[in-house]
């Protein structure tokens, strides 16, 4: 696997870090975009895995770090749902440009939320793949509960999200509650594949359900059985590589 450190520019000019794995031979038969999950980074390990298993079937995936997360350009706390999804939309033209569209996206947790909202906007996508995805982007609100408030009277506050501090504007809470996400399932028009834990702790699995109730055929849902929300167990991750990469080959062949 070759592993191409690169950048491309956001709509709004930032520079966003990339990571593009490619075959070794260089001429993958189709590409991938992911999304990562919420205030993580393109570096989580279980994308690696999963980047991994895909790369293995020919497929190249380009991850990437949203708006002011990882190390691309901004401020996290001017950014919201909506431009994570501008964001989806910048790293598709680029691959357009630089190599080919991508025709499959894949989507962790709330970047899974997003990949659903963002396949409308780009024409060369085949397939959509969620895993651990909520079934609206309101969910992720529950991380900071306890700030609610303040963020609705004062405009802004400090929260804590798994040890890290984070300044969270009621402008991302506002974005949040104007993206409903199930009559875009419907009419989302692509094969999908669910991928959720039944013992995720973070997002239910009844967001799978609702995720599922809602799309159109062709459709498939997959336990992950034991994982938890992050797939930090190898096994969980390669083996969510493995069920994607056999799912997506008969969608990505080229004419």
């Amino acid at each position: 696997m070759r592993l191409l450190n690169i950048s491309f520019k956001n709509q709004d000019g930032l520079e966003l870090s990339a990571r593009l794995d490619m075959p070794d031979d260089g001429n993958p038969q189709a590409y991938a975009l992911f999304a990562h999950c919420f205030t993580c980074s393109k570096n989580l390990k279980a994308l690696s895995y999963i980047s991994r298993a895909l790369v293995d079937k020919g497929i190249a995936v380009l991850r990437f770090d949203f708006t002011g997360l990882g190390e691309s350009e901004g401020e996290f706390s001017d950014t919201n749902f909506s431009s994570n999804i501008g964001d989806l939309v910048s790293a598709s033209e680029f691959l357009k440009s630089e190599h080919e569209p991508p025709r499959l996206l894949i989507g962790h947790s709330l970047g899974g939320a997003a990949v659903l909202q963002a396949a409308q906007l780009m024409p060369s996508i085949a397939a959509v793949v969620t895993i651990a995805a909520p079934s609206e982007p309101l969910h992720v609100a529950c991380h900071f509960e306890s700030s609610r408030e303040e963020i609705e009277t004062s405009g802004e506050a400090q929260v804590s999200i798994a040890g890290r501090e984070f300044k969270i504007k009621k402008q991302f809470l506002d974005d949040l509650q104007k993206n409903s996400m199930l009559g875009k399932i419907r009419n989302l028009k692509k094969p999908l594949l669910i991928l959720h834990s039944p013992l995720d702790e973070v997002v239910s699995i009844d967001n799978a359900s609702d995720i599922f109730l809602a799309a159109k055929h062709p459709k498939s849902f997959v336990s992950l059985i034991t994982a938890d929300h992050l797939l930090t167990d190898s096994n969980d991750s390669q083996y969510a590589g493995d069920l994607i990469a056999v799912w997506a080959k008969r969608f990505l062949l080229k004419d």
